[in-house]
């Protein structure tokens, strides 16, 4: 098969669209029905839209709406603005985009790159708030001269350039064989006009929009009335509006994804198929995957989209503090276990002394290793266990107890937990008369983990 890009490109901009259909064998592992994605991020921008991008621009060009010199506003989430601020650089336009402050840093950054200017917005205002994102764009082109409004949600070049060249691509790419496009609806351009493509080649084609959980869109669908949404993370999907951008007579079914399984997914496709993705692309993902195993065929033909490349979420979905923070990300476990293993110094794992032994000899021993609690061992069974500081006062009181066995002044013994017992469980056990616990592997004495040892965990200094 010749590459797409066997011969030069005059510029940039031939090189939009033509992505590459990858089967998603690792994450699809033991579902019988083939999974492939569509990979938009391999355009120059970084992501589907900068299709539309170009095809609204040279819309606005050939109707004679964008002058020579004149300035490109739109409200983005910002792969749109990239998409638009490419194609405006080699045509030689200004581009002002608002984005509301959920966005990545790393999308701000990117559009600056270009040479677009941005007005960041806050998020958590309604869509007819004059500080919302897109009532924002429609004020600046209102006070600028020779501006127009890419329109995205409301353009329909916007669709109407996937039904040219994404819903082609994907049939060609399957031979036809295509049984199912899953695909997250933000404008909605992407599924519309794919989706419209791909069912006029074959009507039984199944189109499924993906949706996250707090958006408009599947209430819509199912009542066609007006819900109420609420904040949601996964960037660039969803809305709290009805774009007219959305065909949903060539939609089947409508789908919804939480932010924290979207985004699980996005962190699976980037480590197990080496595909850097973001948290839309997970949504689809994930949602492909199910439909998948539901269908069940090894003759089926499932296809997504990954829409855009993962370096635009550095600072969020793969940062794990971020994802924790926005409990996102279960903070991983620490097992008692693993404080052990944490523990710095020279001491043994645990100091033990018989019922036999002398009380000099035990305390000799915390001496010598400095720790604050020792077991009393009879064979491999606790039968007691001694504290530093209430030995101590018994000793001083009654030097005479020094020589006399262990068995005579030891305490009842340590509480034991399994070395995958979880440290902040551990914590509620231990008490000011039983400091400590000792810890079993296979059934089998490892450790003694303290108060103490817990204590410097939680304020972070090991």
């Amino acid at each position: 098969m010749t590459h797409p890009y066997s011969a030069p490109c005059d510029s940039v901009l031939d090189t939009i669209g033509r992505t590459p259909l990858i089967r998603l064998s690792r994450v699809a592992a033991g579902i019988r029905t083939p999974v492939y994605g569509k990979a938009e991020y391999a355009n120059p921008g970084g992501s589907v839209k900068d299709r539309i991008g170009l095809a609204i621009i040279e819309d606005a060009e050939r109707r004679g709406e964008l002058a020579p010199g004149g300035t490109i506003v739109e409200g983005t989430s910002g792969n749109t603005g990239v998409g638009l601020a490419i194609a405006a650089a080699l045509k030689g336009y200004r581009c002002i985009f608002t984005m509301p402050d959920k966005m990545s840093q790393e999308k701000v950054r990117l559009l600056k790159a270009y040479g677009a200017e941005v007005v960041i917005t806050p998020t958590a205002v309604p869509p007819t708030h004059p500080d919302n994102y897109v009532m924002k764009a429609k004020q600046i082109v209102h006070d600028t001269p020779g501006a127009i409004l890419a329109n995205q949600f409301y353009n329909p070049v916007n669709p109407e350039a996937h039904y040219r060249t994404t819903g082609p691509e994907i049939w060609e790419q399957t031979g036809g064989r295509i049984t199912h496009l899953v695909a997250g609806a933000g404008t909605g351009g992407t599924v519309s006009g794919a989706g419209r493509y791909l069912k006029e080649r074959n009507p039984r084609i199944r189109v499924i929009a993906g949706d996250p959980v707090g958006s408009l869109y599947t209430g819509y669908a199912a009542t066609h009335e007006m819900g109420e949404g609420h904040p949601y993370k996964v960037e660039g999907i969803g809305g709290d509006k009805i774009p007219t951008t959305i065909w949903f007579d060539c939609i089947d079914e409508w789908r919804q994804l939480g932010d924290k399984a979207a985004m699980a997914m996005a962190r699976r496709v980037s480590r197990e198929e080496g595909i850097l993705v973001g948290g839309s692309a997970g949504l689809n993902v994930h949602l492909a995957l199910d439909v998948a195993r539901e269908v069940d065929d090894p003759g089926a033909c499932v296809v997504t989209i990954l829409c855009d490349t993962g370096e635009r979420y550095l600072s969020k979905v793969f940062n794990d503090e971020w994802m924790q923070e926005n409990q996102l990300l279960d903070k991983p476990q620490l097992t008692v276990g693993d404080l052990l293993e944490q523990r710095q110094g020279g001491a043994p794992a645990l100091v033990s002394v018989a019922p036999s032994a002398a009380v000099r000899q035990a305390l000799n021993l915390m001496s010598t290793w400095g720790v604050s609690q020792i077991p009393v061992l009879d064979g491999a069974e606790c039968v007691g266990g001694l504290i530093e500081g209430t030995l101590m006062t018994r000793a001083l009181a009654q030097p005479a107890l020094l020589d006399r066995p262990v068995r005579e002044v030891m305490e009842g013994p340590f509480p034991l937990v399994d070395a995958h017992f979880p440290t902040d469980r551990l914590a509620a056990m231990l008490t000011r008369e039983s400091p400590a616990a000792l810890v079993q592997r296979d059934g089998a004495l490892v450790g003694i983990v303290s108060r103490y040892d817990v204590l410097q965990h939680m304020i972070g200094t090991r």
